[in-house]
């Protein structure tokens, strides 16, 4: 999974004077006050015990010459991150499954979900060798199957196809956050390489994390930067001002060009994924809980807070769905899979290596690209733009992927992550157009300023076979004095914002 390739880790800790509540009010006011803020506390003041519990299984972090441990200050706000070698974590947590007696399955996919009376009982997949099944039954599931996403080139998101999340959905789960877009930037000569070599590189404390620079326009003026991933790249290539240009700083890189979309279908750290209706990550589907990036936490909000909140919101949502769902399973009698609902699914896994003919799945994806990943689409939205987009997409989903072929089970695995993407794209253009609003990392030409009637969360959920968007408000007390200024609610303008006047905030 992403696992390798994660070295930051944000740990909230009173003993090296970090204050909560300033932690806390930072977060709300880069996330543009949609954090979730239950799960963005407990990301915090659980941090410690799982980075202790890591350190306890092996896991090094960077330390000073005098063994302090290495806080690299955030951009923005009074957090602080610590570092950890990427590729010896996912080895440090083999090993602990492993001594727990885990049974780890290698080389499958995971198709789908096994239901009855509306409870998980399993679930099935395939290999990649053959034509059997996988199944796998159990009493509770934790999807912990990371974020959704369209194959984008940058790393390590070239994997992702929404998986999980078109499991969950199809479960009777609902899914939240998909139109937070993600706007990491890569590097146009090299996509799928930039800032791979950081993560493995000299490794001068001061220099963890992302490359340090500054970025100008093809006008030569420098782009000023938010500090969090943002989308200043964005509108300066709507504005005509691209290419972009990254300067760092010392000798650790020459200048690069950049160029958005690296993490193509994919939203802002912590947003999409399964909504919690509970504090354990359960989805409200009888046994089935989520974790880590396959979790709608909202931990962060509409834009990212801070260097390592991700991984350490991993931890702690993972540490209490593991929890959760392993209590829920002692409690309950395991329930049978019928053999009909097996062979019911098997059919549907394999149908695409009967067909003799149709779509091959890389035609299909390569549609799909071709569809989201202008800049225009998903980053810079309108109503028109989105509704001719989700036009050509309803038209994959109802014509070409019913009749994708496969001719080995590779090109199986291909067929199925396909149907997932072109569900995940939908999400993506019907979230992006039910939120009449701009906010953090959505942004909408037609709606081009926040409206804190949107101080709420979008859900998205299947009923009767179709696609059922609702909004989901925020709890009162978690939203900002409303009596407060717009510009001081929001610090942040942007292109084209008319600033409401005192009696539309007011109304």
């Amino acid at each position: 999974g992403q696992s390798p390739y994660v070295d930051s880790f944000l740990v909230f800790n009173e003993d090296w004077g970090d204050d909560l509540d300033k932690w806390m009010d930072t977060i709300g006011q880069i996330g543009e006050h949609v954090n979730h803020r239950d799960w963005t506390k407990a990301g915090l003041v659980e941090s410690r015990d799982r980075y202790e519990e890591l350190v306890e299984w092996g896991v090094e972090f960077a330390k000073h010459d005098d063994g302090t441990i290495y806080r690299k200050p955030s951009k923005i706000g009074p957090m602080k991150t610590i570092f950890m070698e990427p590729t010896t974590v996912p080895v440090t947590l083999r090993e602990q499954c492993l001594a727990r007696g885990v049974n780890i399955v290698y080389r499958r996919m995971i198709y789908d979900l096994l239901m009855r009376d509306g409870k998980v009982v399993g679930a099935v997949g395939f290999g990649i060798k053959g034509n059997s099944l996988t199944v796998i039954e159990c009493k509770s599931v934790v999807l912990a199957t990371g974020a959704s996403g369209l194959k984008g080139p940058h790393w390590p998101i070239h994997s992702l196809t929404g998986d999980g999340d078109a499991m969950a959905y199809r479960a009777g789960a609902a899914i939240t956050g998909k139109e937070f877009m993600d706007p990491h930037p890569t590097n146009a000569a090299e996509p799928a390489d930039f800032n791979w070599r950081f993560k493995f590189g000299g490794r001068k404390l001061e220099d963890k994390g992302p490359p340090q620079g500054h970025l100008t326009n093809a006008e030569g003026d420098e782009v000023k930067r938010r500090g969090t991933l943002f989308l200043e790249l964005e509108f300066e290539a709507h504005a005509g001002r691209a290419p972009i240009q990254f300067h760092p700083e010392g000798d650790r890189v020459e200048g690069r060009t950049l160029v958005g979309g690296g993490a193509l279908g994919m939203s802002i750290h912590k947003a999409e994924g399964v909504w919690a209706k509970d504090m354990n990550g359960w989805s409200g589907v009888p046994g089935l809980y989520a974790a880590g990036d396959a979790l709608g936490s909202m931990a962060c909000g509409a834009t990212y807070a801070a260097m390592g909140l991700s991984s350490a919101n991993c931890t702690v949502t993972g540490a209490r769905a593991g929890t959760a769902a392993a209590e829920y399973a002692a409690s309950i009698e395991q329930s049978s899979i019928r053999p009909e609902q097996l062979e019911e699914t098997r059919a549907k896994i394999f149908a695409p290596l009967e067909r003799k003919g149709g779509f091959t799945a890389a035609w299909v994806t390569n549609l799909l690209q071709s569809y989201m990943m202008p800049y225009f689409v998903l980053m810079i939205k309108h109503q028109d733009r989105l509704e001719a987009t989700l036009t050509m997409v309803e038209f994959l989903r109802d014509h070409l992927v019913p009749k994708m072929y496969a001719t080995d089970p590779h090109e199986l695995r291909l067929v199925h992550e396909a149907t997932n993407m072109v569900l995940n794209a939908e999400m993506r253009l019907r979230a992006g157009l039910f939120r009449t609003e701009s906010r953090g990392c959505h942004y909408r030409e037609d709606f081009p300023a926040r409206n804190d009637d949107w101080l709420a969360w979008v859900l998205i959920k299947e009923r009767d076979g179709k696609m059922v968007l609702e909004k989901e408000l925020m709890p009162e007390e978690w939203k900002p004095d409303l009596s407060c200024p717009y510009e001081e609610r929001y610090d942040w303008r942007l292109p084209n914002e008319t600033i409401p006047t005192a009696k539309e905030t007011a109304r």
